[in-house]
C-alpha cells in the first residue's frame, strides 16, 4: 500500500529527476567576448581579470598579471611577424620557449611563448599573439609572473582562442576615451579620437556639391576638431603668441588670409578667437577657417571649425554650439 507520505517521497523524487534532467537539457550559455573601451578587438578574459582603465586589455592586479591587446593596419603584418623571430626577440630580453601557428575565428596568426625578466627583476612568462584578419593586424601579449604561474597555460590558451574583433566601435564609447565631454554635437559625426587627446567630427555634405575636378572625393561642409593640452599660457600677450603659433599648425589649408583675431571669453574662461579665409590644400576648395583657444586653470582647449565657404553662414551656429557644450571631465 502507498501512503500519503510515500506518495509525497516519490512525488518529490519525481520532481528532482524532471529538474536534474533539465538542468542537462538547457545548455549553459558560454562567457561573452568583452572589448576593452575603443578596441575593435575583444575577448573573453580569464576568470579573476577585468578591464583595464590605463590601457587596452584586462589585468588582474592582485596577481600582478594582464592582457593588452590592440590593431594595426593590414599592410603591416608581415612586418610584425618578422619582429617575432627568435633571435629578434632575444634582444628585446624575451627567451623563446615555443612558437606554433594559431587559427581563430577571425583569421590565422602565429602564438609565440616565453620569458622576460621585467625591470622589477621578476621574471615573466608572456603568450605573444598576433592575427592577420580580414582587414587589419590583431595583437595580444598576454603577462604573468613566471614563479606564482596564477594563469595555467591551459588558461591562457582557452582564453585567446576566444580573440575576436567588431568592425566599429559606438560613438558614445568612443568619446568616453577623451578628458572632456561634448553635449551638443550639432548634428556632426565622429569621424575619429586619438584617446586622452584628440576629438575630430565632420558633417557630410546634405547634398553633392560639384566635385572640384574629375572623380575628387565630395568635400564634408564642415569638421571640427578638438584637441586637448596640458599647461597654456597666462598672460594675454603669451595667448595671443600661443592663438598664433597654433593657427599656423591646422593642416590642410593654405593661402590663409585673416579676418579676425582677439582675445574672447568663452564659458566664463579667458580664450582667444582666430578667423581667416583659406583654400582647402588637396582640393582647392574655399574653405572658412575659425580657431577657438579656451584657457582653464592648467590645461586649455584648440576647437578648430573648417567649413566650406558657401555653408559658412549655417555652420558657424553648429560649431559654436558645439564649441559651447564642451567641458573637461
Amino acid at each position: 500500500m502507498i501512503t500519503s507520505g510515500s506518495r509525497s517521497f516519490a512525488f518529490g523524487i519525481a520532481v528532482a529527476a524532471v529538474l536534474a534532467f533539465a538542468a542537462f537539457a538547457i545548455p549553459v550559455r558560454a562567457a561573452e567576448p568583452v572589448f576593452p573601451p575603443g578596441s575593435n578587438i575583444g575577448l573573453v578574459p580569464p576568470p579573476g581579470m577585468t578591464v583595464a582603465k590605463t590601457f587596452p586589455g584586462f589585468v588582474d592586479a592582485e596577481k600582478n598579471s594582464g592582457i593588452v591587446v590592440g590593431t594595426l593596419p593590414i599592410t603591416v603584418y608581415d612586418d610584425m611577424e618578422k619582429t617575432l623571430a627568435d633571435d629578434v626577440l632575444k634582444k628585446q630580453g624575451i627567451t623563446v620557449e615555443k612558437r606554433e601557428p594559431l587559427q581563430l575565428t577571425i583569421g590565422k596568426g602565429l602564438l609565440v611563448i616565453g620569458t622576460e625578466i621585467g625591470q622589477d627583476k621578476t621574471k615573466y612568462r608572456k603568450w605573444l599573439v598576433l592575427v592577420k584578419t580580414s582587414d587589419r593586424t590583431a595583437v595580444a601579449t598576454v603577462q604573468e609572473p613566471a614563479q606564482s604561474n596564477p594563469y595555467p597555460d591551459s588558461v591562457v590558451r582557452a582564453s585567446l582562442a576566444t580573440i575576436v574583433e567588431r568592425q566599429s566601435i559606438p560613438d558614445a564609447e568612443l568619446l568616453t576615451l577623451l578628458p572632456f565631454t561634448i553635449g551638443d554635437l550639432g548634428g556632426f559625426k565622429v569621424a575619429q579620437v586619438i584617446p586622452g587627446r584628440v576629438l575630430i567630427l565632420v558633417d557630410p555634405p546634405k547634398d553633392p556639391h560639384p566635385a572640384p575636378a574629375p572623380d575628387s572625393p565630395q568635400y564634408d561642409d564642415a569638421r571640427f576638431i578638438v584637441a586637448a593640452m596640458q599647461g597654456g599660457p597666462t598672460t594675454d600677450e603669451d595667448r595671443a603668441n600661443l592663438a598664433r603659433v597654433a593657427f599656423n599648425s591646422i593642416p590642410g589649408i593654405k593661402d590663409i588670409h585673416f579676418t579676425m583675431s582677439e582675445p574672447i571669453r568663452i564659458d566664463s574662461q579667458k580664450g582667444f578667437e582666430t578667423v581667416a579665409q583659406a583654400k582647402d590644400t588637396n582640393l582647392g576648395v574655399d574653405v572658412v577657417v575659425v580657431q577657438w583657444l579656451r584657457f582653464g586653470s592648467g590645461e586649455f582647449l584648440q576647437m578648430v571649425g573648417i567649413s566650406r565657404a558657401d555653408v559658412w553662414g549655417t555652420e558657424l551656429s553648429h560649431l559654436r554650439s558645439m564649441r559651447d557644450s564642451i567641458a573637461f571631465k
